[in-house]
This record gives C-alpha cells, sequence and structure tokens, in this order.
C-alpha cells in the first residue's frame, strides 16, 4: 500500500476531531486482459481523435470544450474555473454526518470501495479513535467526500487495522424495481416443490470464499493469447445446444435431489458392537450347555 498512489487525501473529521487521512482503490482491473485496436495491414495500435460532427475536422486540444446541452445541437459552454465556482462545503474534508446500522444500507446503492488509511502520525491516534469507535457500536458512518468533480456518499466502517469507505449512490441513480418485476406472475407452488428445492439448497450449503471462484474466461483468454502468439492456429469450438425447457418440474426437483444426495456410509463402531454381540451370547450358550 506504501509504495501505492492515493486516490484522494485529505482529513477525516467527526465533530471536532480532524485526523489526515488518505483513500487508496480497494478494487482493480489492471490484471485483466485488454485489448488495444489496431490497424489489420499494418499492425500498428490505432488512436481515437476527436472530431467536429458537422465539419468533420480533427479537433486539438486547446480547442476542446465542456458543454451542456439546452436543446438539440444547442451546448452552452462551461469553463473549468466556473466548475471550479460550484459552491460545496469542502473538496478535502471527509465530514461525517450520522450513523446507521448496516443492516440499513439497501444493497443497491453500494458503488466503488476504498481503503483509508491515517496519513500522517500525528492523526494516528485520532484515526484509531473513530475506527474503533464504530467498531464498538457496529455502525457505519455516513459522510460527504468530493473528488473528480463530484460530491459522493461514502459509507466507511471499521475493517481491520484501517477503515473501508464505499462510495453510495444517490437515490436518483437507483431504479425502482417495480418495473422490472412488473410482468413476473405470481404462481402458486405446491409445499412439496419448495421444500425439494430446500433439500438442493442443503446439499449445496457452504460459506463465501472469494479465492474459490476462478474466472475461468479469463484463464481461457490468456492461454488465447499465448497459444496465438506461439503460432498456433485457434480452432473454432462446437457450442453446446440450449438445454430445452423443463416438462415437468416436479420430476427435475426429484432427479437432482437424487444426484445430490451423498451415499451413507456403515459405521464402523456399530459393527464393532454387533461382533462383540456375538461373542456374548456364544459364550452365554456354551455355559448353559455345560
Amino acid at each position: 500500500m506504501a509504495s501505492a498512489r492515493a486516490y484522494w487525501k485529505g482529513h477525516l473529521k467527526l465533530s471536532l476531531v480532524t485526523c489526515p487521512v488518505a483513500l487508496f482503490p480497494a478494487s482493480s482491473t489492471s490484471e485483466k486482459t485488454h485489448f488495444h485496436q489496431i490497424n489489420r495491414k499494418t499492425g500498428h495500435r490505432l488512436r481515437q481523435q476527436m472530431v467536429d460532427e458537422v465539419t468533420g475536422d480533427v479537433v486539438e486540444g486547446d480547442d476542446k470544450g465542456r458543454g451542456y446541452e439546452l436543446d438539440s445541437g444547442k451546448y452552452v459552454e462551461i469553463e473549468p474555473e466556473e466548475l471550479e465556482a460550484v459552491e460545496l462545503e469542502s473538496t478535502r474534508t471527509i465530514d461525517i454526518d450520522k450513523f446507521v446500522p448496516e443492516s440499513e444500507i439497501d444493497k443497491r446503492y453500494y458503488d466503488k470501495p476504498y481503503y483509508i488509511v491515517p496519513d500522517d502520525k500525528s492523526g494516528e491516534e485520532a484515526f484509531a479513535v473513530i475506527r474503533d469507535a464504530m467498531k464498538n457500536k457496529g455502525r457505519v458512518a455516513l459522510a460527504r467526500i468530493v473528488f473528480a468533480n463530484r460530491e459522493h456518499i461514502l459509507a466507511m466502517e471499521a475493517w481491520g487495522k484501517g477503515i473501508l469507505g464505499t462510495t453510495l449512490r444517490y437515490d436518483y441513480e437507483v431504479r425502482d424495481d417495480k418495473a422490472a418485476f412488473k410482468d413476473i406472475p405470481s404462481p402458486r407452488v405446491p409445499k412439496d416443490m419448495i421444500e425439494l428445492a430446500g433439500h438442493i439448497l442443503d446439499s449445496k450449503a457452504g460459506h463465501f470464499d472469494p479465492s474459490e471462484f476462478k474466472d475461468k474466461y479469463e484463464e481461457a483468454l490468456r492461454k488465447l493469447v499465448k497459444k496465438k502468439a506461439s503460432g498456433k492456429a485457434i480452432e473454432p469450438v462446437e457450442r453446446q445446444s440450449e438445454p430445452s425447457n423443463i416438462v415437468n418440474l416436479m420430476d427435475a426437483l426429484r432427479r437432482s435431489v437424487g444426484s445430490s444426495a451423498k451415499p451413507k456410509k456403515r459405521a464402523p463402531k456399530a459393527a464393532k458392537k454387533t461382533k462383540g454381540a456375538v461373542k456374548k451370547r456364544r459364550a452365554s450358550g456354551s455355559k448353559r450347555a455345560a
């Protein structure tokens, strides 16, 4: 973390307690395989250019600006210094507004995670106080932070020795689920079907471990690139046909339960007890005969 470049630096503020902090992205896509557009004839990489949609002329950097479309084809130009004039309380302070239970935050609002660390030894104690207070109370801090010319809501929680901050989407950015779910029918599902499905769920029960999930497409992509770079031909793969629609749902559930059931092993202890009982019966039988 020390060698990484901070995405944002400023102060974390809780009432009159403040401490310098730095934000580092907690996720990255740099490890994924990326492709560039190239010229098939020359093999050279292509570079994008900004072109005036009316004249077709290439526009150089000095002539590029920002504009808000008022009407079709009509824009009001906004200068960089005018954007900076937008009044915000502070662009370098994370000001905590309130503390809420984590369970109250709708999962749809979570956006991007960041690691928050103290940025100076003088603020390490204040940082620890804020972190441990959240941990003891089991609460998540809601604050505001400004970066990339935008104000964001930041949900902060104690995370090991540091703090995890996750930007939240605004209410107007989250779509209502009613529009997406309105056409889903509500059939009366038999209780025994739900119970069978429950057995399948139990057979696949486990715990979340992100290391168990492998990006198989990424692995295959790297193999493909390596194979192509070595001069080997890439053969097209025959796609498997899509599974047919389930005709009998109950039958499919029963077969699923049967395939997921594990064969029962015999208990060795029970077998030992049986042998012992046989010996005792034989001994008692011989005594009676005598």
